[in-house]
């Protein structure tokens, strides 16, 4: 069983993959932040933009391989597609990346989906932006702290966008309304509907 747990930035997909991969004894995946163009891009997103996002594209690609190559279940933090459909579609739609690199981004991620993987189940964990700003702030990542609300309310739009269309199992969790960190019982309600569609 291969379970992504998707949503935006401060939606809570780390937190909720350690809790379940715990609860479930499944292998985890995390997202790999550790992008040397991470601080660049968060001071002038127009210009680090391919940059940031060609390095997270190589990052996953090789997540995927280990993925691909797991025996175990698997529970994994943000898949590639959202790279893709989401926040390089959003820096574009902003003017933030050309359509030049784009294209070309583009290009390179449609050869890896081809014969990639996709998750058995995703969880989309949906919020507010105000869940969002309260929970970056929570977590106190320094390079976080200027992220405009426009921003994140861009990205929000694209995951809706793209949960939508989604051809797959999906939980959508609102996150404005179980907040699983600090309430164990909100997260046995999202544990119970994971396990209830894990056994369909």
């Amino acid at each position: 069983m291969y379970i992504a747990i998707s949503g935006n930035i401060g939606s809570g997909k780390t937190s909720l993959v350690e809790m379940l991969s715990s609860r479930l004894g499944y292998e985890p995946f995390f997202e790999r932040i550790d992008n040397p163009y991470l601080d660049s891009f968060y001071q002038d997103m127009a210009r680090w933009s391919f940059n940031l996002q060609m390095s997270f594209l190589s990052k996953k690609t090789l997540q995927v391989k280990e993925i691909m190559d797991s025996k175990n279940d698997i529970i994994q933090d943000r898949t590639i597609f959202e790279e893709a459909y989401v926040f390089v579609r959003n820096l574009n739609r902003m003017g933030l990346m050309s359509t030049q690199d784009y294209e070309l981004y583009m290009t390179f991620f449609d050869l890896l989906a081809a014969g990639i993987r996709r998750p058995d189940i995703i969880v989309y964990l949906k919020a507010s932006i105000p869940t969002l700003i309260s929970q970056i702030r929570r977590r106190g990542r320094e390079y976080e702290m200027g992220i405009q609300p426009e921003y994140l309310e861009g990205l929000n739009e694209l995951y809706d966008d793209w949960i939508a269309g989604y051809d797959g199992r999906v939980i959508i969790v609102d996150v404005d309304r179980y907040d699983f960190v600090l309430s164990a019982d909100h997260f046995d309600i999202i544990t119970e509907k994971i396990v209830s569609e894990i056994n369909k």
